[in-house]
């Protein structure tokens, strides 16, 4: 880091020239994009947006995930002077990568809320950009995945989580964090059979043929082993994934809704989501994560290493394309 640089960077979200290159102002001060990124509702040139739904009224349990968005890019403040560990290349100096901001909606009129958030995701595909979505609870995932069916067709989902989120609802326009993926299944969203679960430790009769490691499979067989059946299953698909905080243990997650006991370590989870690179993830979100659950801030890191990862997942096969059609000229 050079020190000249810390002195004279302030407020790079609202100040940077551009949308690429780290960021070497003060992890402690200045206002607050995910990884110092540039604030813009203009996604002309822009390959990626961050953007922050801060919904939380379809909780089972515990509130507090409308606070995730903001709590997740606080965190990732720390992430910002450095290249991200053991990917071999820095996004935020290759590509374009924006903060979008939030989604404005009418906390009071929540049945409006579902199209509207997919009108803001497909808004951000028709510029040409994709998405990380920071939540929120995990409901959000539902329209999101409305807006890139829309575009790629049925897709694979990759979904990490303690919670199988399939249990039955055949009301589809019922608002709840645990019945989504069942509707997604039923609606042609997301093919099951080409689809992953990963981290479940709670019971449900019926997963909808989706594929299962659970979290006690993880523990045997190792991360590893978890990567090599989940590319099988995906192959080349375009993938969604969807990362729900909880997934991790407790131990290393306390903030969030619905907590359940023997779950990924946050190391399994880093593992995991590096050695994925090559998939064909056209999406992402990072959800459930909840400020007050947890005073230590543990939660919001882990989020933003999470929604890191993604990012480093989304444009990895961006960058190879790109330099297969640099090297072809």
């Amino acid at each position: 880091m050079a020190l000249e640089d810390a002195s004279k960077e302030v407020d790079n979200a609202f100040t940077r020239k551009g949308f690429r290159g780290l960021a070497f102002e003060n992890a402690f001060a200045g206002a607050t994009s995910f990884l110092r990124r540039t604030y813009t509702k203009d996604l002309t040139g822009v390959d990626l947006a961050i953007t922050g739904i801060p919904f939380d009224q379809a909780v089972t349990n515990r509130p507090g995930t409308r606070l995730g968005p903001r709590a997740i890019r606080e965190a990732s403040a720390l992430q910002a002077f450095d290249p991200p560990y053991g990917w071999g290349f820095d996004p935020l100096e290759e590509f374009n990568i924006a903060d979008y901001g939030d989604m404005a909606f009418d906390y009071a009129n929540t049945s409006a809320f579902p199209a509207a958030l997919t009108a803001h995701i497909a808004g951000i595909l028709d510029a040409g950009a994709g998405s990380i979505t920071l939540g929120g609870d995990h409901y959000i995932s539902f329209p999101i995945l409305k807006a890139y069916a829309d575009k790629f067709g049925p897709l694979s989902l990759l979904h990490f989580d303690a919670h199988s989120d399939t249990w039955a609802d055949d009301d589809m326009d019922r608002i709840d964090h645990g019945t989504m993926f069942y509707k997604a299944v039923k609606l042609g969203l997301i093919d099951p059979k080409r689809s992953m679960q990963v981290g479940i430790r709670t019971e449900n009769p019926d997963t909808l043929g989706v594929n299962i490691i659970d979290a006690r499979e993880v523990h045997e067989k190792g991360p590893q082993a978890a990567v090599a059946k989940i590319k099988e299953i995906l192959g080349d698909r375009p993938t969604y994934l969807t990362f729900d905080i909880d997934a991790l243990d407790p131990a290393y997650a306390p903030g969030t809704g619905t907590p359940v006991w023997g779950g990924l370590t946050s190391a399994q989870a880093a593992i995991m989501l590096r050695d994925l690179a090559g998939i064909n993830m056209v999406g992402g979100d990072v959800v459930e994560v909840s400020p007050p659950f947890d005073t230590t801030g543990a939660t919001a890191v882990a989020g933003a290493h999470v929604a890191m990862e993604l990012l480093c997942l989304w444009c990895w096969n961006k960058r190879e394309n790109k330099d297969r059609t640099d090297s072809s000229k």
